[in-house]
């Protein structure tokens, strides 16, 4: 990684760091709680089948990945020569960014026999890499052909092809815990290296990372959209109506292919928070960039201003916030009872002790997380720090 001292560029689009900035705050606040058991329902991920609020974060994340990625590469050259190192460099992207992920899933223990390796960072980091040579070197149109082929074959695996479930009994087309194509996948390859709460499947696993791949490349699509001579105005316009057009497919996908469910990232889940995706972007885009209001550009500009400077090290706070939270559980103390007790459980008592409901002391946890983050990320743009991987 390296820190930038210098401003973004001006013909950078504030609203993607904006979209950016407002994900990373969302998923400090979904992941950061006082008291996992004290939870609002939207602030945490659906139990199996349907959706939260939580469940818009990680796809979003793919989806700006993927916006990003058309919009950087088209400032590059299209030599196929160029292209080639382009990829290169997209790789090693994508290589530290799944390094990062590993690191973080070692910390605090460092014990690599029980490693998970799936994760966050590292599924970005695989989408990243194999996104990069189907951008590069094919159409768009043939970047379509290419996501409805990834979209049928991830179908065809999850509900024709036959496997045994945790209890050796053949199935096919099973979509629960531990018993579908993917779980049977991951156990065979990540055994031992899997999701502690699971052990026998993996949110982040192998199979799921094929339409999870494909979000990042609907934000691809996004992103030549919004190169298009179509005016800014009308470029709103068409992502909001491909916005509720893809929430429609989805609710389809949903009641007669798969469910939406964002551990197994369904073909319905994907198109489906693609849609919301571009709804929420396309909202950003309008405010920051597209209005034809001075006064209502400014106002936005300021209002939404410290989504921006969130957006803008994204990656670094990303990770901060991952390292302050297993910190935060690993750093013991012992109590006057002479039990050992986590910094977080001694930071969380004055909370606690306010008298508030346990779901409005466990949120407000959260939201000072959120807040010490950004924090962090404001001293970091005022002194023009960007951290880029």
């Amino acid at each position: 990684m390296s820190a930038a001292s210098v401003p973004p560029a001006p013909s950078r689009l504030v609203s993607l760091d904006a979209f950016r900035g407002f994900t990373i705050a969302a998923m400090l606040l979904v992941n950061n709680p006082g008291d996992w058991s004290n939870l609002y329902r939207q602030l945490g991920h659906a139990e199996w089948n349907g959706w939260t609020f939580t469940d818009w974060i990680f796809p979003f994340f793919l989806f700006i990945v993927g916006v990003a990625m058309t919009i950087s590469l088209a400032q590059k050259s299209s030599d196929e020569t160029d292209k080639r190192g382009v990829m290169l460099s997209l790789w090693k992207r994508a290589a530290i960014i799944f390094l990062i992920g590993l690191t973080l899933n070692l910390i605090p223990t460092f014990n690599f026999e029980t490693l998970r390796i799936p994760g966050v960072l590292q599924r970005i980091g695989l989408c990243v890499f194999f996104a990069a040579p189907i951008v590069l070197f094919f159409s768009k149109r043939e970047q379509w052909a290419w996501i409805l082929s990834l979209l049928g074959l991830y179908t065809v695996l999850m509900l024709f092809v036959p496997v045994p479930d945790l209890n050796g009994v053949v199935g096919m087309g099973v979509l629960e815990p531990g018993r579908d194509f993917g779980a049977f996948v991951d156990r065979i390859f990540l055994d031992g290296h899997l999701w502690a709460k699971s052990k026998v499947w993996d949110p982040e696993g192998i199979v799921s990372t094929i339409p999870a791949l494909v979000s990042l490349l609907f934000g691809a699509q996004v992103g030549y959209g919004l190169q298009s001579d179509l005016s800014k105005a009308e470029k709103t316009i068409w992502m909001l109506l491909a916005g509720l057009a893809a929430l429609l497919l989805g609710q389809i996908l949903d009641a007669g292919l798969m469910p939406i469910n964002k551990s197994l990232w369904t073909v319905s889940y994907c198109v489906f928070m693609t849609g919301w995706a571009l709804i929420v972007f396309a909202v950003f885009y309008w405010l920051i960039d597209a209005n034809d209001s001075p006064v209502l550009k400014a106002q936005a500009a300021r209002w939404l201003r410290p989504f921006t400077i969130f957006g803008m090290n994204a990656l670094f706070i990303f990770a901060l916030s991952g390292l302050i939270a297993k910190m935060l559980g690993a750093i013991k103390f012992q109590a006057a009872s002479g039990a050992e007790i986590s910094l977080k459980t001694v930071l969380y008592g004055p909370i606690k002790s306010l008298g508030m409901a346990p779901v409005n002391a466990s949120l407000l946890f959260a939201i000072l997380f959120t807040l010490v983050l950004f924090g962090v990320a404001w001293w970091m743009w005022r002194r023009n720090w960007f951290i880029k991987v």
